[in-house]
């Protein structure tokens, strides 16, 4: 299957998502500040969500993980009807029920979010042995994203065999953000250490910096291809950083101030700025209007979330199944 070229429209419109992801995240942080649920953002990571979800298409089925805001605003979710649901609502997806950590929308293929460490990956061969028993749309994969820490859970090593064996149509996709909750991933874990267990297992493996939207989209274009082709699984080590704390409230005393200057030096948002600066295909009023249809958005979102009705005592029930 020959990968769609990239245009102009398509990097820039990458570069509008991955601000209004950051802006998202921003505006929960400072709900939080003022008394709403704690959430785990995804700020510094924005471009493995915009990359890989550009690849993508309406037959395939996520699973994703507690830090699922890019994920789900990348695969087009509203976010007045994020914020909305953040803050218990009825008019979040799933009406108030999930929370900041357990949304899923089943219109856009977003099968879960798991809050349990590395519990995606177990599901997500489920669902990807589903497609392959011709329970989807014919060519649908699954694509389960988690994080470094999960990779040092067994239930990784259980996953990817069972891919393989299996030969499932399944894209594991590690987001090494360089941080375990609150422990440096190099205190569990040597440096090359996912890339080289999934090579073990037998999957085809590409590490690549996740920092870089562009990069992301051609290795994830070129994986989901691979898959689409074959019906067997592959494997995407995307090399980013987590600029926010594991859960706000955080104050991060924990990071050593220098690795984390080194890696704001390479924030996703400002490094597709500078190179489509570059290019000659973004000035300043373009920059200024982009920043001022995600401030609106994000206003129009955060009034919508908050005249959304409360869910009554007698829905508390609904939507549990026994």
């Amino acid at each position: 299957m020959k990968t769609q070229e990239t245009t102009a429209a398509d990097r820039l419109r990458w570069l509008e998502t991955m601000m209004l992801i950051r802006a998202y995240e921003q505006q929960l942080v400072e709900l939080q500040q003022g008394g709403a649920p704690g959430t785990c953002t995804s700020v510094g990571q924005e471009a493995c969500a915009v990359g890989m979800m550009d690849a993508l298409d309406g037959r395939d089925r996520i699973l994703t993980n507690h830090r699922s805001g890019g994920h789900l605003i990348a695969r087009g979710a509203e976010p007045r009807r994020l914020i909305a649901e953040v803050l218990g609502r009825v008019g979040g997806y799933c009406r108030g029920h999930s929370g900041t950590l357990h949304i899923s929308v089943k219109d856009l293929g977003v099968v879960l979010t798991s809050t349990i460490v590395g519990g995606e990956l177990s599901m997500a061969t489920g669902v990807a042995l589903a497609q392959k028993m011709g329970r989807g749309e014919p060519g649908g994969i699954t694509v389960v994203i988690f994080g470094d820490g999960a990779a040092c859970e067994g239930i990784f090593h259980e996953s990817l065999n069972l891919a393989v064996h299996w030969k499932l149509p399944l894209l594991f996709v590690c987001e090494n953000n360089q941080w375990q909750a609150f422990v440096h991933r190099l205190e569990t874990m040597s440096e090359n250490a996912i890339s080289e267990w999934a090579h073990g297992h037998g999957l085809p493996v590409a590490t690549l910096d996740g920092n870089d939207v562009e990069a992301v989209k051609a290795a994830a274009s070129q994986a989901v291809d691979a898959i689409r082709t074959s019906g067997e699984p592959q494997f995407l080590e995307l090399k980013t950083y987590r600029l926010r704390g594991h859960f706000e409230p955080d104050d991060q005393a924990y990071v050593d101030p220098d690795e984390l200057a080194r890696w704001r030096n390479r924030d996703p948002i400002a490094l597709q700025t500078a190179r489509l600066r570059e290019a000659g295909l973004l000035d300043e009023a373009q920059l200024t209007a982009m920043e001022g249809r995600v401030s609106r958005q994000i206003e129009e979102a955060l009034a919508f979330a908050q005249a959304s009705p409360w869910p009554t005592a007698e829905s508390l029930t609904d939507f549990v199944y026994a």
